[in-house]
């Protein structure tokens, strides 16, 4: 068994809401969660606040003053800890950010784990990589949440570790008197949700063209977005262009705290990206006990097993998003055995288990 050491001292450098995001929401989880196991935690924030706050809107100017404020903290965190823990993504995120952690990581001598997240990775090295390597080579372990980012990185003559993502049962558990597709909260019909920011890479208006759909078979279905993104003032007109305003709510971006009741009321999660690696929301739904359609995209079938534990459709395809929705509402044995399997699979993204494999990671990354 994998247990931590009391004299780590844990670096952990990624950003933090606001605003709530899959990244951002890790981080903030990981820090709490090495702290209840009694470790010396010191957080170096990717998206600090601008000081002062009006740079912010001084577009060039605000990156220096993000920038070396974000650097002189690297340079002083490597003083007190054992290991740094580097939350990385694609793109900018990669260069500004993930970059010079890793070198100053290294340069001052403190073993650097990258937790490599984003389902856009492939892309990002097949166009970067010779840009990339010179820095990923520098990092003692590449850690990834999933088969996908693993077998990515393969391709690429790097390893890495799969350490799954962490949920929190407590909080994500299944309504005591779930009936699936029944009337819902507020005397609604079956309730379905999305819990995907309002980006294109996440094709939100593949599902709300697919409630249209399955309107025509189920008009009581009802439809909650929860999120938010440059996308929103178009996914509203196009709600209203199909005459489904009655029937779309736009939640906004939800804290944490307050996505468990939504999944709770919800008879049917739908995840209609584009692009995706681990998506916590998949996750969430599965532990909440509320059966999945997604598309089948990135990382989504290394999570879920179409048929099992979710159904899976092509990506920008409506009809086909509402005939496998229409397929659970016609089939309670089928949403019954999703949701059994699913609360099974979804076991393993506990913390309990996670801890060993990232414990395991950080005494390699640290052996001399």
């Amino acid at each position: 068994m994998n247990t931590p050491d009391p004299t780590w001292r844990i670096g952990l450098v990624g950003p933090l809401p606001p605003p709530p995001g899959g990244i951002a929401n890790q981080t903030r989880q990981l820090a709490r969660l090495l702290q209840e196991d009694h470790l010396v935690v010191k957080l170096v924030q990717m998206n600090a606040p601008y000081h002062p706050d009006w740079i912010e809107r001084i577009r060039g100017v605000r990156a220096v003053f993000r920038l070396v404020p974000y650097v002189v903290s690297l340079w002083r965190l490597c003083d007190r800890i054992s290991v740094m823990h580097v939350m990385a993504n694609s793109g900018w995120s990669w260069h500004l950010f993930a970059a010079p952690a890793i070198w100053i990581g290294r340069i001052r001598g403190v073993p650097v784990v990258v937790n490599y997240r984003g389902g856009g990775a492939e892309a990002f090295f097949e166009q970067s990589w010779r840009w990339i390597r010179p820095t990923m080579s520098r990092a003692s372990r590449i850690i990834v949440p999933s088969g996908f980012l693993r077998d990515v990185f393969g391709r690429f003559h790097a390893e890495a570790v799969v350490v799954p993502n962490v949920i929190d049962l407590s909080k994500f558990a299944p309504h005591r008197s779930y009936v699936p597709c029944t009337p819902g909260v507020g005397g609604g019909g079956p309730h379905l949700i999305v819990t995907r920011n309002l980006e294109d890479i996440y094709d939100n208006a593949t599902a709300i063209r697919a409630l249209a759909l399955i309107r025509e078979h189920h008009p009581e279905a009802r439809m909650t977005i929860a999120g938010d993104g440059p996308e929103r003032p178009a996914l509203e007109a196009l709600v209203q262009s199909l005459q489904l305003t009655p029937w779309v709510t736009f939640a906004g971006r939800l804290e944490v705290g307050l996505l468990p009741d939504l999944y709770r009321s919800a008879d049917i999660m739908l995840n209609p990206s584009l692009i995706d690696n681990t998506p916590n929301s998949i996750l969430e739904a599965l532990a909440s006990g509320v059966p999945v359609v997604s598309t089948h995209v990135g990382g989504v079938p290394y999570l879920v097993e179409d048929g099992s534990t979710a159904l899976l459709v092509p990506p920008g395809e409506p009809r086909a998003m509402a005939e496998a929705v229409c397929r659970l509402m016609d089939s309670p044995g089928l949403v019954s055995q999703l949701r059994s399997n699913g609360l099974e699979a979804v076991g393993g993204f506990q913390w309990e288990q996670v801890r060993q494999v990232l414990y395991g990671v950080y005494r390699e990354a640290m052996e001399p």
